[in-house]
C-alpha cells in the first residue's frame, strides 16, 4: 500500500491518514521505515498466540475508535489479510465508504488460501470501489455481479513498491547498504 500512501499524500484536496494494525508488526515496522511512512493511527494490535477472532475483534473496536475520531470519506484497505476483513466490516458498520486496492483475485477455493481467500470475498461484498491489479481480477469481479463502473485496473502495488525500492537502492548506494544490513527481507531483491 505504500505506493498508494505516497500518492495520496501529495494529491491535492486530499485528506488521507494511515492506520495500521500491526497485523504482522516487525514487517510493517521495516516498512513503515523504508517508505518513510508515519502512521496517524497505530492499533498495536498483535499478542503472542493470538487466535483470529481476538485479532478480528481487536480490530473491529479499534476500527470503530478511529472511525469516531476521524471520519473519512472512503476507507482504502489493501489485500486478503485479516486486518483488511475486519476494518472493511469496520467501515461498513460506521456507514464509510470502502475501497479495496489488490481486488479480485481468487482461487475459487474458500480454503486455500486459508483465510486469505475468505476474506477476499467478504472485503468485496463490502467495497463499493474495486482497485484491481488485472484485467484477470477485474473479470472475477465483474463475474461476481461488479459494475464496469466500480472495478479499476490499477496494476500491482507490491510491483510499484519493488520498483520504488530499486530505485532508492540504485541511487543511494550508502542507503542502499544501510538497508541490506538493516531490512533482512531486500536480500531477495
Amino acid at each position: 500500500m505504500a505506493p498508494v500512501v505516497r500518492a495520496l499524500a501529495h494529491a491535492p484536496n486530499i485528506e488521507a491518514k494511515v492506520c495500521v494494525t500491526a497485523q504482522h508488526r516487525e514487517m510493517l515496522d521495516q516498512v513503515l521505515v523504508l517508505f518513510g511512512i508515519a502512521p496517524d493511527f497505530d492499533l498495536d494490535l498483535m499478542k503472542s498466540g493470538q487466535g483470529l477472532t481476538e485479532l478480528t475483534t481487536g480490530i473491529l473496536i479499534g476500527m470503530r475508535e478511529t472511525l469516531n475520531t476521524w471520519r473519512p470519506d472512503l476507507v482504502l484497505v489493501h489485500g486478503d489479510t485479516t486486518t483488511a476483513l475486519a476494518a472493511s466490516l469496520a467501515a461498513f458498520y460506521e456507514k464509510v465508504s470502502v475501497g479495496h486496492v489488490e481486488a479480485g483475485l481468487r482461487t475459487n477455493d474458500i480454503y486455500a488460501p486459508w483465510p486469505e481467500e475468505m476474506n477476499r470475498r467478504v472485503v468485496s461484498s463490502i467495497a463499493e470501489v474495486h482497485f484491481a491489479p488485472t484485467a484477470t481480477a477485474k473479470a472475477n469481479l465483474i463475474n461476481e455481479g461488479k459494475s464496469e463502473q466500480q472495478v479499476l485496473v490499477t496494476g500491482n502495488t507490491v510491483i510499484d513498491s519493488l520498483l520504488l525500492v530499486v530505485k532508492q537502492l540504485e541511487t543511494d548506494k550508502v542507503l542502499a547498504e544501510q538497508m541490506m544490513k538493516k531490512f533482512s527481507f531486500l536480500e531477495a531483491i
